[in-house]
């Protein structure tokens, strides 16, 4: 697409803008693997679980490294709102990272091929998808129209071309798909070996599935909204950390005028988690959706709620007063959302300048018609 130099973002590493977050409770041997694509880059690593196991990491990788005392630590007491034996404390790494981009991957994920053999480099696809916009209100019938060898199809209209900033670039799994436990149950042999050469845009109203295993997100943008709910040891869910932020985080674009892709780059996901356990961490969670889905569907956020973090906050009193009727664990997460926000803006003191204020042009030409947005 014409104006967006696609070769020059694959080349440039943009490793000054670029944080890797890995959530873990083992050493990182997988990273042997992963050092041609991402030895370049700064990790932060958030250990969950027991600190005193000593984690190990590859040798040449410059990295930051968390353990439940470091966060503790910092946090003092607000500390609680992140999760604790669950994947969702990797948004602890979010939190203290100060790069523009982050990508979060987890540990039993491995590089994959395409079909013709050659290895994927997840980090350019990511960064192409983030550094090109979306096009979240009139569908492309030949998908990312800002990928080479494509465009914009006839009719569609000229004044929505230009696309909006995208927030999210969500990526998918060759080999172990991402089930739920009934779904793995059901079909325990099956294995993703289809490579679908796409990326599109979600649409604008429609919510979707976010997993945490590929994933990459513009920090500046959504940040504040990337919060993996209060999951795992203590708690009657697990297993919708990522959900949870990918239902909020989606409701927050759609508001402020941000786009969310899916599809490439591919990673290879190695190792089928147990279904049994799996059922145990998930069971009440596979009920709430039922009213978590529609919750989000229907809700509106005000147009004073013009940052994330601001949305974030209006959130975590609509969850309180909408979804507490579906079980008082959900006035607790309503208030740890309120604490990931007040120590988000500790550690990341907002600023305001002219860039801010212009980062989402459509939200202020939406208030100045008055109008609220309804995502759905």
């Amino acid at each position: 697409m014409a104006g967006y130099n696609l070769e020059a973002i694959e080349a440039a590493p943009l490793k000054d803008d670029v944080d890797i977050v890995i959530p873990t409770i083992r050493s990182l041997d997988f990273l042997e693997q992963w050092r041609p694509f991402l030895q370049h880059y700064h990790l932060i690593i958030v250990q969950d679980g027991d600190p005193s196991i000593k984690i190990k990491v590859p040798g040449g990788y410059d990295y930051e490294l968390y353990n439940r005392n470091d966060i503790n630590r910092i946090l003092g007491p607000r500390a609680n709102c992140i999760s604790y034996k669950d994947g969702g404390c990797r948004c602890f790494g979010f939190m203290v990272s100060k790069k523009k981009y982050i990508y979060t991957i987890d540990d039993d994920c491995f590089v994959a091929k395409d079909p013709s053999g050659k290895e994927i480099n997840v980090i350019a696809q990511h960064i192409k998808n983030l550094e090109t916009p979306s096009t979240p209100h009139y569908f492309n019938t030949l998908y990312d129209p800002f990928r080479d060898g494509t465009d914009f199809v006839r009719g569609y209209p000229f004044s929505l071309r230009e696309g909006v900033q995208t927030a999210i670039s969500h990526g998918l799994w060759l080999n172990i798909p991402d089930y739920d436990a009934p779904t793995q149950l059901v079909k325990p042999r099956e294995r993703n070996t289809r490579y679908v050469d796409a990326v599109m845009t979600i649409p604008k109203g429609v919510l979707y599935p976010m997993c945490g295993m590929n994933l990459a997100f513009n920090r500046e943008l959504v940040g504040p909204a990337m919060y993996f709910g209060l999951m795992g040891e203590g708690q009657p869910i697990s297993r919708y950390d990522d959900m949870w932020a990918g239902w909020a985080a989606k409701v927050v674009c759609d508001h402020l005028g941000f786009g969310v892709k899916t599809g490439l780059p591919y990673l290879w996901h190695s190792k089928a988690s147990n279904p049994f356990v799996n059922l145990k961490k998930e069971h009440k969670g596979l009920h709430w959706q039922e009213d978590m889905v529609p919750f989000f569907q229907n809700l509106r956020l005000s147009k004073e709620s013009d940052t994330a973090a601001k949305c974030y906050m209006e959130l975590s009193k609509m969850t309180k007063e909408k979804l507490t009727k579906v079980d008082p664990y959900f006035e607790k997460l309503a208030d740890a959302m309120v604490t990931w926000i007040e120590a988000w803006e500790e550690l990341n003191p907002p600023v305001k300048s002219e860039a801010s204020e212009e980062v989402n042009p459509q939200v202020k030409k939406r208030q100045s018609d008055g109008k609220d947005v309804k995502a759905n």
